[in-house]
C-alpha cells in the first residue's frame, strides 16, 4: 500500500482556518473614493437543511483611515463555507466584521444568493454615510 504525500488539511484549508481581516493605512485619506470588490463564489450552508448556498457578494465602501486587503478578503469570506447559518444573519456579520476591521466611512455589502426551489434572495446592508 502506497502513503499519500499529501497533507491534511491542505494549505488552502489551514490558510482560512487562520484567517484575518487585515487592513493597510489609507493612502488618501483627505479624498473621498470608492472602492469595489466582488466576490463571486461564496459558500455557507442552510441552517435547516443543511444544503450549500452559494452568492455572489458585492463589497463597496469608502474607506476611512484604513483599507482592506484583498487576499484577507479572500480568506475571511471563504471561511464560511462550513457554516450553517441564514442568508440574513451572515450578510449582516460580515458587514459587521468589515467595518470593525477598517472603519470605513461608508460601506455596503450585497448578497445575491442563487435560487434554490424556486426562490431568489438579494440582501443589501449598509454602514455609514456614503460621501460624494
Amino acid at each position: 500500500m502506497t502513503t499519500s504525500s499529501t497533507q491534511r488539511p491542505s494549505y488552502g484549508e489551514r490558510n482560512i482556518a487562520a484567517a484575518e481581516l487585515i487592513c493597510f493605512e489609507n493612502p488618501q485619506q483627505e479624498r473621498p473614493y470608492h472602492i469595489a470588490i466582488s466576490l463571486p463564489e461564496f459558500t455557507c450552508k442552510c441552517p435547516f437543511s443543511g444544503y450549500p448556498d452559494f452568492a455572489k457578494l458585492q463589497l463597496n465602501y469608502q474607506p476611512g483611515p484604513k483599507v482592506l486587503e484583498l487576499k484577507a478578503i479572500k480568506l475571511y469570506v471563504n471561511s464560511w463555507r462550513d457554516c450553517s447559518i441564514s442568508h440574513e444573519e451572515v450578510v449582516n456579520r460580515i458587514l459587521d466584521d468589515f467595518v470593525l476591521a477598517a472603519e470605513p466611512n461608508w460601506m455596503e455589502l450585497v448578497a445575491d444568493f442563487n435560487p434554490r426551489g424556486n426562490v431568489h434572495t438579494v440582501i443589501t446592508v449598509r454602514y455609514g454615510s456614503q460621501q460624494l
